[in-house]
C-alpha cells in the first residue's frame, strides 16, 4: 500500500500567536526616528518563508524610504532549479531591486555565497555613487527575528572593506537587542588613498564610505494564523521553549512529508506519526533516557535543527505563485497588527509559563 502523506495539518487554536517583545517596539520606534538620516533601508527576508517572514509593520514604518529586498539562507530554500521562485518574488517587488543571499561556506563561482554578497555591495555601491556624501552614506537594515540581519552585516564588512566578524550572532533569535552605530561595509575614497596597493586592487570606494546600522529583529505584534506561526517558529524566529518541540517537530513531518518521505528514510520508513519517527531517530542518535527510553524533547529539537542547517531536506514553506503577494496583503486588511493583542498575548503566556513551572 502507498503511503498517504497528511494534507492539511490539524488546527491548533491554544498556540502561541505572538512573539512580540519590549525590545521590538523599542527597535522600531528607533528604527523611525532615525530614518531622517538614512540614505536606504534594507529589508531582510528569510527565503524559506518568503511571505510569512515578511512583517507589515516596516510596510508603514519605513513608507517613502528607498530600499532593497533581500532574501537571506537562499541556499536552505533548493538548488539553482528552483530559481524560478526567484523570478515571481522578483516581479512581486518590482522596481524595487531585490537580492538574493547564500549563507553557506565561501565557494567562488556563479550562485555562490562570495557572489551575492559581492552583487549586493555592488547594488549599495551604485547607490552611494548618485550623491556623494563627506559624512558616507548610511544604510539600516531590518527584518523579523533571525532572519540573518547580523550574519548579512558581517558578510558585507569582510567582503567590503577585508575586516573581521563585527556583530554577534546566534542561533536563536535575540541576540541584537538594540540599534547598532554605523559600521563601515564600503571604503570611502580617503581610506582608498591610505591602503597599499594589494588593497587598492581588491576593494572599492566611494565617496565618504557607506555605513550600516544593524537592528533587532521586530516580530509581527499579532499572528492571526497559526501555521504562520509554526512555520516562523521552525525556522527560528522565535526561540524554542515558545512552542513544543515535539509539536513543532510534527509539523516539519508533515512539512516533509508533502516534499518527499526520502528526506528522513535513512532513519525510518514514511510515516505520519511523529513519535514513530523521533523514536527511530532517538535509537539511531543515542537520545536515550534511564532504562531506554526516548527523549522526545531532545531528539525533536535535534530533528528541527537539522532541518534548519538544511540537511534534512532543503525546500520552500511558502507557496510561491504570481498571486501570493497580492493575496498576502489582502488577508491582511481588517487584521492588522495590534499592540493591545501582542501585550494580551504576551501576559498569557506569561502566566501559562508560570503556571508550568509552578507545577513542575
Amino acid at each position: 500500500m502507498s503511503f498517504i502523506p497528511r494534507h492539511g495539518f490539524p488546527p491548533l487554536p491554544s498556540l502561541p500567536r505572538s512573539y512580540f517583545l519590549g525590545h521590538h517596539k523599542a527597535g522600531l520606534q528607533k528604527m523611525k526616528s532615525l530614518l531622517s538620516s538614512i540614505d536606504l533601508v534594507i529589508e531582510c527576508r528569510d527565503y524559506r518563508v518568503p511571505l510569512t517572514s515578511r512583517n507589515p509593520l516596516f510596510e508603514t514604518a519605513l513608507e517613502g524610504k528607498e530600499r532593497v529586498v533581500v532574501y537571506t539562507k537562499r541556499d536552505l530554500g533548493g538548488g539553482s532549479r528552483d530559481n524560478k521562485n526567484e523570478d515571481v518574488i522578483r516581479m512581486w517587488h518590482h522596481p524595487t531591486p531585490t537580492m538574493f543571499v547564500r549563507n553557506g561556506k565561501e565557494v567562488d563561482g556563479e550562485g555562490s555565497a562570495r557572489s551575492s554578497i559581492v552583487k549586493l555591495l555592488e547594488v549599495l555601491r551604485a547607490q552611494a555613487q548618485t550623491t556623494w556624501k563627506l559624512v558616507g552614506h548610511r544604510v539600516m537594515v531590518v527584518g523579523m527575528p533571525n532572519v540573518g540581519k547580523s550574519t548579512l552585516l558581517n558578510a558585507l564588512r569582510a567582503h567590503g572593506i577585508g575586516k573581521g566578524k563585527v556583530a554577534a550572532t546566534g542561533a536563536q533569535p535575540g541576540v541584537t537587542r538594540k540599534v547598532g552605530s554605523g559600521v563601515k561595509i564600503i571604503p570611502s575614497e580617503d581610506d582608498m588613498e591610505a591602503m597599499d596597493s594589494s588593497m587598492q586592487k581588491k576593494l572599492k570606494g566611494v565617496g565618504g564610505g557607506v555605513y550600516l546600522l544593524d537592528t533587532p529583529g521586530v516580530f509581527i505584534p499579532y499572528v492571526p494564523d497559526a501555521e504562520a506561526m509554526m512555520k516562523l517558529a521552525l525556522c527560528g524566529s522565535v526561540k524554542d521553549t515558545i512552542i513544543a518541540p515535539v509539536m513543532l517537530a510534527d509539523y516539519l513531518l508533515y512539512q516533509l512529508n508533502l516534499q518527499s518521505p526520502t528526506l528522513y528514510s535513512e532513519y525510518a520508513p514514511a510515516t505520519n506519526d511523529i513519535m514513530e519517527l523521533l523514536s527511530e531517530i532517538a535509537k539511531q542518535t543515542g537520545r536515550l533516557g534511564k532504562g531506554g527510553t526516548v527523549d522526545t524533547e531532545a531528539t525533536a529539537l535535534w530533528m528541527i535543527q537539522k532541518w534548519r542547517t538544511g540537511n534534512m531536506g532543503r525546500f520552500l514553506l511558502d507557496q510561491v505563485e504570481e498571486t501570493s503577494l497580492e493575496k498576502a496583503k489582502l488577508d491582511e486588511e481588517g487584521v492588522s497588527p495590534s499592540w493591545n493583542q501582542a501585550r494580551k498575548a504576551e501576559r498569557e503566556r506569561r502566566r501559562a509559563r508560570n503556571k508550568a513551572r509552578g507545577e513542575k
